[in-house]
């Protein structure tokens, strides 16, 4: 890219921006060395080792070197005096030296973020001005304490460091509005109050400086392992302190939850359902910082087959997708079962399988790197760089295997032994105290209380209202204002206590005291045998519903093949299931839980809010009192509270004529992106994917593993490979020349989704290709980096690209790209897409939205 010549030669210097990103660089070309009317440059995405001469800019007031291969912090930096905003994120820095900050007065925004940097000079405090500081993705272990200088401080970003503890003076700081600490594994604040955001971390300091302080050992642990493997009979073993024998008819439906305490440290176990079924629910639930037992039957278990992955990799590889810094503890369980040398055996091949899992993921990680960085561009793919450098800093922690006999006491008390010794090893749980303010504990011992007083129903779903009232009352403390019980309501829900959904605006007014009841309304639908509870509904409960006998097998009958139950099914199932539950409170509460004819039951709010079904909603007929539609005003859409008529469960579908009808064959032409994911697509992922693109785009069809949109007549198919190279593909039809924006527009919606959802398993890695369209030929094109919205277009500058077999295709067919040709105003076509969720304009618009979420 050429520099800008200046305007004028004799007159005043004009300010000027210099943008030289992506352009292989190594070294600083001489003209920008000698522009000193330069004063932004862009230098990000290149391959400087040091910019030398960087001092000639006198007048630089912003600088940006992200994305290079920096090592050394560049010194002649201090001579930038007039330097307002410096970026140096996404380098290899690894010590900056003294000397430098105290020079550069001015500094407003500095960004540090994915480096080495295990410690920060102090002359830091001397950039008074500073207002933007990201140090996250470093290797802190203690936030330097000239952070405590900047009093203008307003953003502070330090995730993903080592930090245990956060000082309280830093929030002392009222200039502060943003901070972030996410990954940390703090103990002072915990990490539960920390994602409640400054105002609960504040009211936290603020707690304790009134009260004394509480120590608390908890540990969340949670049972995971195939159906029938032993699980329940062991936790309830280690719960009951004798063995437990559990009949295949008990066997866990969906989640059950109970508490047991060994010495000071309490335990709240979570023993998961092993079924298929129930692990559409699991990823909810399954949350950071645990001690996972993983319960492997060794009885059944052979070295010889493929059972490893379905009795152990399958679990593995979740835990790493989804909690990838977990501890697992392996639990061999039947060993009575099984010959001394078989055990033996056993339990050496489950270790070194897993070792050897573990190993092989690192070296594709590893691998992956090596090519990235390989790349004739390796800048270009600094951000994915990042990610598997991230990734590969990952420990999950696998525990030696434990043989144990659940009919064997000894082996029970052993295990309990070995369990506690895991837990106080600080290696291994290096923040299991957590120092609390005493409030928080107060409030939780109060609703125990009124739990054992019976003040809370037996199915403990109260209002926060009711919560606060009762605690306020009951409680040994002074009255407790609405925010900071809210404070600790999402601390306790966090930890597994209590369930709170306040981000859904249905459930935002209600508490689940009890998860167990939670737990129990999930199972009243997402269940292995839902089929044969249809089929056993009575008749009075059906009459109730104004149905009839052959209602009942027409629903299992359409849920079987389609997938799909009707409204009225789930109403007469859960009345039944409540019915036979021996609490008059329960029975009490059904239309709260069903809802009414008008009215969404808090039932279809938790299945909707996680994403278990689809809600089919029939056309709605014109409302006359709806507000009138102003262009570029504030247009109010309400969340709807109205239940459908019925319900689609995209995992549960078998076919895929419906999909194939609308779509016909894949072309060679057809636009084409897969994202393919490692170690695998985790369950349920697929799913919702569906659910977010049908709910966003209403005309659809869903099959199994596939799911077919419609936008302004463009059809778009998104399907899922579980086969070898796990991924996801999206296709649509090659479009006209004047169509390719829209198309692109319309695959990078749902390439959106996915990357939403990739947040809630941050241990999987994923990459964008696309496959060379040429008949016969195997090769793809790797997409570099995502950046913003406006940059996505100019991803790749070239008109054509070639594959490694050198077959030459138009841009426009792999990656986001409009043909060259300049196209008229007149004759470019922009579409308003009107959904059931917003409206979505793709192509140039005047159309003003104020706030709107394009990610849900």
């Amino acid at each position: 890219m050429a520099v800008n010549k200046m305007a004028q030669r004799n007159g005043p210097l004009q300010e000027k921006m210099v943008n030289r990103s992506k352009e292989k660089l190594k070294v600083l070309p001489q003209e920008i060395l000698e522009d000193v009317t330069v004063v932004q440059l862009i230098l990000e995405r290149n391959r400087l080792k040091n910019i030398s001469g960087i001092k000639n800019l006198i007048n630089l007031k912003s600088l940006n070197l992200s994305r290079n291969d920096l090592v050394d912090f560049p010194v002649e930096i201090a001579q930038l005096v007039q330097l307002e905003t410096l970026y140096l994120n996404q380098n290899k820095i690894q010590t900056i030296p003294t000397g430098i900050f105290n020079q550069l007065q001015q500094l407003k925004f500095l960004k540090l973020s994915t480096n080495h940097l295990s410690m920060i000079p102090s002359d830091l405090g001397c950039c008074k001005s500073l207002q933007y500081l990201n140090l996250s993705h470093n290797s802190l272990k203690d936030l330097p304490e000239v952070v405590l200088e900047l009093q203008n401080l307003k953003e502070l970003f330090v995730e993903y460091n080592r930090l245990r503890e956060l000082p309280a003076k830093l929030f002392e700081n009222q200039n502060l509005e943003k901070f972030s600490a996410a990954s940390n594994r703090l103990r002072e604040p915990p990490d539960e109050v920390c994602a409640g955001g400054l105002k609960q971390i504040r009211s936290y300091f603020s707690q304790l400086r009134s009260s004394e302080a509480d120590y608390v050992k908890r540990v969340k642990t949670m049972f995971l392992g195939s159906s029938m493997a032993g699980k329940s009979t062991l936790c309830k073993s280690l719960k009951q302190k004798q063995t437990v024998a559990v009949d295949m008819k008990d066997r866990t439906v969906g989640i059950e939850i109970s508490e047991m305490k060994i010495e000071d440290f309490r335990f709240l176990l979570w023993d998961f359902a092993g079924q298929e079924e129930y692990y559409l629910t699991h990823h909810v639930f399954i949350t950071p910082q645990a001690l996972v037992i993983l319960v492997i039957d060794l009885a059944s278990y052979k070295t010889e087959d493929t059972q490893f992955n379905s009795k152990v990799g399958f679990w593995i590889n979740n835990i790493l997708m989804r909690v990838p810094d977990s501890v697992v503890l392996p639990v061999g369980t039947h060993v009575d079962q099984c010959r001394v040398e078989d055990v033996r055996d056993k339990k050496e091949d489950i270790q070194r399988r897993i070792q050897e899992m573990l190993d092989n993921r690192k070296e594709y990680l590893e691998k992956r790197m090596d090519n990235l960085k390989e790349n004739t561009e390796p800048a270009l793919f600094s951000d994915q760089s990042s990610k598997l450098d991230e990734l590969t800093n990952y420990n999950l922690q696998v525990l030696d295997l434990i043989p144990i006999d659940c009919t064997n006491y000894e082996d029970i008390d052993s295990f309990q032994h070995h369990i506690l010794t895991a837990v106080q090893d600080k290696n291994i749980f290096p923040n299991v105290e957590k120092k609390l303010p005493h409030i928080y504990q107060a409030v939780e011992s109060t609703i125990t209380n009124l739990i054992k007083d019976k003040e809370i129903p037996d199915h403990g779903i109260v209002s926060v209202n009711e919560i606060l009232s009762g605690i306020n009352h009951k409680g040994s403390f002074d009255r407790l204002a609405q925010d900071d019980l809210k404070d600790i309501l999402r601390y306790l829900h966090r930890i597994g206590l209590i369930m709170w959904y306040e981000e859904s605006t249905m459930l935002v007014g209600t508490v689940f005291v009890k998860p167990s009841f939670l737990i129990t309304l999930f199972k009243m639908i997402v269940r292995h045998d839902l089929v044969e509870q249809l089929q056993s509904i009575p008749r009075t409960v059906l009459m109730g519903e104004h149905a009839f006998m052959k209602d009942k097998e027409r629903w299992a009958s359409h849920f079987q093949t389609k997938a799909i139950l009707y409204h009225k099914a789930m109403v007469a199932l859960t009345k039944n299931l409540l019915q036979q539950m021996d609490s008059p409170e329960v029975k009490d509460i059904a239309e709260e839980i069903i809802g009414g004819r008008n009215e969404k039951g808090k039932l279809f709010s938790l299945l909707e809010h996680f994403e278990i079904f689809l809600a089919l909603k029939p056309s709605n007929p014109l409302n006359p009192e709806a507000k009138e539609f102003k262009p570029g005003g504030k247009w109010e859409q309400k969340e709807a509270d109205v239940p459908s008529e019925a319900y689609l469960f995209p995992s549960s579908l078998n076919g895929i004529e419906e999909v194939s009808k609308w779509w016909g064959k894949d072309q060679k032409e057809d636009l084409c992106v897969r994202i393919y994911f490692l170690p695998e697509i985790p369950h349920g992922f697929f799913h919702r994917l569906i659910i977010k693109a049908c709910s966003f785009f209403t005309p659809h069809v869903v099959g199994s593993g596939r799911c077919h949109v419609v936008s302004n007549g463009k059809h778009l198919l998104i399907k899922e490979n579980k086969e070898d190279d796990q991924n996801i593909e999206i296709r649509c039809r090659r479009p006209a020349k004047d169509g390719f924006r829209f198309t692109w527009d319309f695959i990078l919606s749902i390439i959106s989704k996915i990357r939403k959802l990739l947040d809630q398993w941050p241990g999987l890695y994923h990459c964008l290709r696309s496959p060379c369209p040429f008949p016969g030929c195997k090769e793809d094109f790797a997409w570099p980096d995502m950046e913003g919205t406006a940059e996505i277009y100019e991803m790749v500058k070239d008109d054509i690209s070639t594959c490694c077999r050198g077959h030459n295709h138009p841009t426009e067919l792999l990656f986001p790209k409009a043909p060259s040709a300049p196209e008229s105003k007149e004759k470019f076509q922009n579409f308003t897409y009107i959904t059931n969720h917003g409206n979505t304009a793709f192509g140039p618009t005047s159309m003003t939205v104020h706030h709107q979420s394009l990610d849900s």
